[in-house]
C-alpha cells in the first residue's frame, strides 16, 4: 500500500540558484515546447523512443507531486528484460506497445488497466523466463564478485550481450513495432487489428548487414552495430550504426547506407530528425582525446545526402578519455537533441561533448546566423555555445559525464552526472551494481539558452541528487523534471525536482527493491498523472493519486 506525506523542510532546497538564472529561464520560457507532429508515427507522444523524434523527453501531462512509498511487489509489470528500455503509444487509443531485449508486447491499458494482450520474442533475441527475471530482481547485490557470478548464471558469460536489442524502437501510425535484435529490424504487428487477442506476428524483417558494412572499433572482428532508430517525416525509418546511417522504407524491403567519412569516428547513440528531412547524429573518435564530429545528413528526394548543397553539414566538438563505466565512448553520451522550433527562434541540436567533465554544447542546426559570436575555444564556428556543466560537485573531480540524453523543455536544458570511478566492464552487471554495490554518481544541473545573448547561463545545480542509468524526463505540465536514483537510506526511487528552482517537490521511493532500478530506461507517465516505470523485469503502471 502506497504511504503519502507532504514535502517541506530543508530536504527540498536546491544547491544554488542565481537570480541571473532565473532571469534567463524566464526569458527563454516562451520558446517553443515541442516539435511539429511527425504524422508517420503512432502519437505525437511515446511514439519514438526519446518520446519524440526531436529526442527531447519532455511531456505536457500535469503529475501529482508528492512522498509515497510504493511496494512494487503488489504490482504486475508486463514482464520483458532485463532492460525495457520504453513503452510506447499504440495507434490504437488506450494501449501501449512495450519493447524489451527479449520480446514485444502489446498492453491494455484502457480505463486504469494494465494487463498484457499478447506478446511475441523479438527475433534474433532470447526470451527470459519470468523466474529468470525475478531471480535477477530479487538478489541482494552487495558484493561485485558474487553479483557477477548471479547475473553470469542467468544470463550466460556475457550478460552485456543482451543490448543492443530493444533499446531503439519506434511504432508507425499502422500500429507496426519497428524493433532490432542483432542485425535484424523486425516490424512487428497485430494478426488482426478488429480482434488484438488473436495475437502478433512479424510483419517484415530486414537484415541490415546486407546494406551495412562491419567495422572494428578496438581491432577485434568486424561486425555490423546498430545504435539508434528514428522515422523521417515521410515515413522511412532512419536507423543508426556505429559507422554511419541508413534509410529503409516503412515495408521493408529497400534501403540505403550512407558511412561516415572518417573510419576513425563511431556513433554509440541515436539521432534526432527534424521535419524537412534533417537527421542529427554525433560521433566520437576511437582513439581517446580526439575531436569528435557533430553531423547533419539530410533525407531529400528519395536520397540520404551528406551534400552541403541539401543542408548537411559537420561540426568537430571536444572528445575525452574512455570513461571507467556507465559510459561507452570517448565522444558524446548523449543522443543529440534539438532545440527551438518557432519561426522565430534559435534552432539548436545539443549534446554534451566528451571532455572528462563533460560541456553543453549547441550547434547552429540551418544556416549560420549573422549575428552568431565566436565561441572561445570552440572547434567550429557552427557551435552557437559550449558551457562547462559543473552539476553542484567538485572540480576536483576527474570525471563529470553523462550516458543520457539533454532533456529539453523550451530553451531549457537539463543534464546529470552518470560517472563514477569505478565499476563493471559489461553494461548490464554495471547497471545492477552501481548503487547497491558501488557508491552511485551525484550531480545535475539545468541550464538554459538566452536567445539575446547567444550564451548558455545556468539556472541551478544539485550536487545531492542521484541519477544512475534510466533516462530523466520532463512535464511541463507539472512544472517537473523526474530522475531514478538510489540511497542507502531509502533504496531506489523517482525524484521530482521543480524546474525553475531545482528544489525537490516529488518522492516515489520503492526501497530497496531492485525492481526499482530503470536499467539503461527512460522515464515516463501516462497522461491521468499515472507513472509507467520501466523496471528492469518490466513496465509497471504506478498509481499516483
Amino acid at each position: 500500500m502506497a504511504v503519502t506525506k507532504r514535502i517541506g523542510g530543508s530536504a527540498g532546497r536546491a544547491a544554488a540558484m542565481s537570480l541571473l538564472g532565473l532571469a534567463v529561464f524566464l526569458q527563454g520560457a516562451a520558446a517553443q515546447t515541442r516539435p511539429e507532429r511527425n504524422p508517420y508515427l503512432s502519437a505525437d507522444i511515446y511514439g519514438v523512443t526519446h518520446i519524440n523524434p526531436a529526442k527531447q523527453n519532455s511531456i505536457p501531462y500535469k503529475i501529482p507531486l508528492r512522498e509515497r512509498k510504493v511496494d512494487l511487489d503488489t504490482l504486475t509489470p508486463v514482464w520483458g528484460g532485463p532492460v525495457n528500455n520504453a513503452t510506447y503509444a499504440s495507434a490504437q487509443p488506450g494501449y501501449f506497445w512495450s519493447v524489451s531485449t527479449d520480446r514485444v508486447a502489446l498492453i491494455d491499458a484502457r480505463g486504469g488497466r494494465w494487463s498484457r494482450v499478447a506478446d511475441i520474442d523479438l527475433p534474433g533475441a532470447t526470451r527470459r523466463s519470468q523466474d529468470a527475471l525475478q531471480r535477477i530482481a530479487k538478489f541482494r547485490y552487495a558484493d561485485m564478485s558474487a553479483s557477477e557470478a548471479h547475473l553470469k548464471r542467468i544470463l550466460g558469460p556475457a550478460p552485456g550481450s543482451v543490448l543492443p536489442a530493444g533499446i531503439y524502437a519506434l511504432v508507425s501510425n499502422q500500429d507496426y513495432v519497428y524493433a532490432n535484435a542483432g542485425t535484424i529490424v523486425s516490424a512487428i504487428g497485430l494478426v488482426d487489428r478488429r480482434d488484438p487477442s488473436k495475437g502478433l506476428e512479424v510483419k517484415a524483417r530486414f537484415d541490415t548487414a546486407t546494406i551495412i558494412p562491419p567495422t572494428s572499433v578496438f581491432g577485434e572482428a568486424p561486425k555490423v552495430g546498430l545504435v539508434g532508430m528514428n522515422m523521417t517525416y515521410d515515413g522511412h525509418v532512419v536507423i543508426g550504426a556505429l559507422n554511419g546511417v541508413a534509410v529503409i522504407d516503412a515495408g521493408l524491403k529497400n534501403g540505403q547506407f550512407r558511412a561516415f567519412d572518417d573510419d576513425n569516428q563511431m556513433a554509440t547513440n541515436s539521432l534526432a530528425v527534424d521535419p524537412a528531412g534533417g537527421i542529427y547524429v554525433a560521433t566520437g573518435s576511437k582513439k581517446p582525446r580526439l575531436p569528435g564530429v557533430m553531423r547533419k545528413l539530410v533525407w531529400k528526394n528519395g536520397r540520404l545526402s551528406d551534400d552541403p548543397k541539401d543542408g548537411a553539414w559537420t561540426a568537430q566538438y571536444d572528445g575525452g578519455d574512455w570513461p571507467p563505466a556507465i559510459k561507452a565512448g570517448t565522444g558524446t553520451g548523449s543522443t543529440p537533441t534539438l532545440m527551438g522550433f518557432g519561426d522565430n527562434e534559435d534552432r539548436l541540436v545539443l549534446i554534451t561533448d566528451g571532455s572528462n567533465r563533460m560541456k553543453l554544447v549547441a550547434f547552429w542546426r540551418d544556416e549560420i546566423p549573422g549575428d552568431a559570436r565566436q565561441v572561445p575555444g570552440a572547434l567550429s564556428p557552427r557551435i552557437a555555445d559550449q558551457k562547462p556543466v559543473t552539476a553542484g560537485i567538485s572540480e576536483q573531480r576527474p570525471w563529470l559525464q553523462s550516458e543520457q540524453t539533454i532533456i529539453v523543455s523550451g530553451y531549457g536544458a537539463f543534464v546529470v552526472n552518470n560517472l563514477i570511478e569505478e565499476g563493471h566492464p559489461d553494461r548490464i552487471i554495471d547497471v545492477m551494481t552501481v548503487g547497491p554495490v558501488h557508491t552511485p554518481p551525484r550531480g545535475v544541473e539545468k541550464i538554459v539558452w538566452n536567445d539575446k545573448e547567444n550564451r548558455f547561463y545556468s539556472a541551478w545545480t544539485r550536487g545531492d541528487v542521484v541519477s544512475v542509468s534510466m533516462v530523466p524526463l520532463v512535464s511541463s505540465g507539472a512544472n517537473a523534471v523526474f530522475v531514478n536514483g538510489y540511497s542507502k537510506a531509502d533504496g531506489w526511487e523517482v525524484t521530482g525536482l521543480d524546474w525553475d528552482t531545482g528544489r525537490t517537490v516529488s518522492r516515489t521511493i520503492f526501497g530497496q527493491n531492485n525492481k526499482g532500478n530503470g536499467a539503461y530506461a527512460i522515464l515516463q507517465f501516462l497522461e491521468n498523472g499515472d507513472m509507467l516505470f520501466n523496471s528492469v523485469i518490466g513496465p509497471y503502471r504506478i498509481p499516483m493519486r
